[in-house]
Order: C-alpha cells, then structure tokens, then sequence
C-alpha cells in the first residue's frame, strides 16, 4: 500500500493556464481522507501556491507537508512551518548569482526562504510567473551581500533556448566546483542550481523518514528533469503524459493523460482508491 505521493506542480498537477482542475482537487481529498499523504514537491517557493493547496483542503492542515525549492525546505503546512532547511552555503549561492548576472539575456532569480527576488527580470518569464501566482521582487543591484543574512535555497536562471541553459550550466561549474551543485532543467525555460544533495528525491526521502514512511511506500508523479530525483528515488516513479523522454524512461507508469486531463487523478484512482 502505498502511504505518500509527492507531486510536482508545473506541467505535472496544474494545467497549462496554471489552474488546478475541480478532477485532480478532488481526487487528493479522497486520498487524503483515505490516510495517504499528498505532498506538493516543487520547485517554486510554497507561498506560490497556498490557494492550490486550499483547493485540495490542505491549506494550513497540521500533519500535511509541502516541499519547496527543489527540496530545499520541507514544512508542515500548519502555519507553514519548517521541518527542514537546505539552504545553499552563502559563498557557493554567490558564485553562482554572479554568473547569472553577468548574462544580460538570464533572468537570476534568487529564491530566499520566503522570498523571489530576480535580477534582470524578462517579460516572458515574468508572466509565466505571475500566471501562477508567484510574487517577486525585482533587484537592480548585482551586489549578492544583500542576501548575506538570509537562507538562500536555490539560485536559477531564465533563459529562451536548451542550448543557453546548457551554456549557463557550463560557465557556472567554470567557476564552481560542480560537486557542490545539484544541476536541473525545468519548465522548458530554466535551468537550477541547489547544493548538491539537495533535490526533490532527497527531500521526500527525508520526509519519509520523519513519518516513518519508506521510499517503496512513496508515489512520485512528475514531468521534468527537475523530478528524475524524485523519480529515482522512491518506488512507484510515475510520468505524467507530457514528460519528457528521459523522465518517462525512469517511470514504472506513465499516464494515458497529460497535466491539462487530470493525469493526478489517474494515478490516484489507478493505485490509491
């Protein structure tokens, strides 16, 4: 019996448009009452989405967690509470922010604990964003030392094409040790940077942990490079119909729907209900 499923959002659970569909809202609540966690695991910050998890009546419920930040932060979402922090070493968020900016095509974004902040905003990606409900605030000043007294959890960059985002990756582990960094690909515009060891996997391993839930007990439904930890790492890895090859080569199922056909719903009444 499986005890847990971990979700990505994007592409993943939410339509295109961003919205939640009533199909996959109410399938969550029939796993829920049934005693199975359901647990956001994105790479957004969780203030970006408290009206989905309202939605799924979630919302500010003890002994109901989200992930955040590719895994840097697990909370419990009464009165969003942190369980777990894995933020970034400041010197190594710092090195990899001064690449970004010095791109004058990147958006960097630098997300802290409970904020978005981003250097060099891009129209594109700027509504992408708001289309989902994510705040941010913009910075002109490249100078990293403003976020010296915050946990930063991840740094990532907006950038038009595959190839730019591998450039970025490149230019950053030339001047990062690339041991230190967990890379990712998401959403078909950014590539991530977290500490490595830090992924959507570790995180939901971790949170098994505290709930005496083991990896084989885990469900984990993505679409994206950012998910294949995730996938890896527990023991029904789940491909939504939209995912990209390499994450529907590391699932055990892949859904006849994709994320605007209530895929979430599928897997729910496929192997929980």
């Amino acid at each position: 019996m499986y005890k847990m499923i971990v979700c990505d959002l994007d592409e993943t659970l939410m339509n295109d448009d961003g919205s939640l569909s009533a199909e996959n809202a109410a399938a969550i609540q029939a796993a829920t009452a049934k005693g199975v966690y359901f647990v956001a695991n994105s790479g957004r910050s969780y203030t970006s989405f408290q009206d989905n998890l309202a939605q799924m009546h979630l919302r500010d419920k003890k002994d109901q967690y989200s992930i955040s930040y590719n895994g840097g932060l697990i909370l419990e979402n009464a009165g969003n509470r942190p369980i777990a922090v894995n933020a970034m070493p400041f010197d190594l968020a710092k090195g990899v922010f001064e690449v970004g900016a010095d791109d004058a095509e990147a958006a960097t974004h630098v997300y802290t604990q409970d904020k978005l902040f981003i250097y060099n905003p891009i129209p594109d990606d700027s509504a992408y964003l708001r289309n989902r409900g994510v705040e941010f605030t913009t910075i002109t000043d490249d100078n990293f030392d403003q976020f010296k007294d915050l946990n930063v959890m991840k740094v990532i960059m907006a950038l038009p094409t595959v190839a730019k985002r591998k450039a970025m990756k490149a230019a950053v582990e030339k001047v990062v040790d690339p041991s230190q960094l967990a890379v990712t690909f998401s959403s078909g515009r950014y590539v991530e940077f977290n500490q490595a060891g830090v992924d959507k996997g570790s995180a939901s391993v971790q949170l098994g942990q505290l709930l005496g839930i083991q990896p084989s007990e885990i469900i984990a439904a993505g679409d994206n490079s950012n998910d294949l930890p995730m996938l890896n790492a527990v023991g029904l890895p789940v491909s939504v119909a939209n995912g990209i090859e390499s994450v529907k080569a590391a699932a055990k199922y892949v859904t006849e729907a994709d994320n605007n056909h209530a895929a979430i719903a599928e897997i729910i009444n496929k192997f929980v209900l």
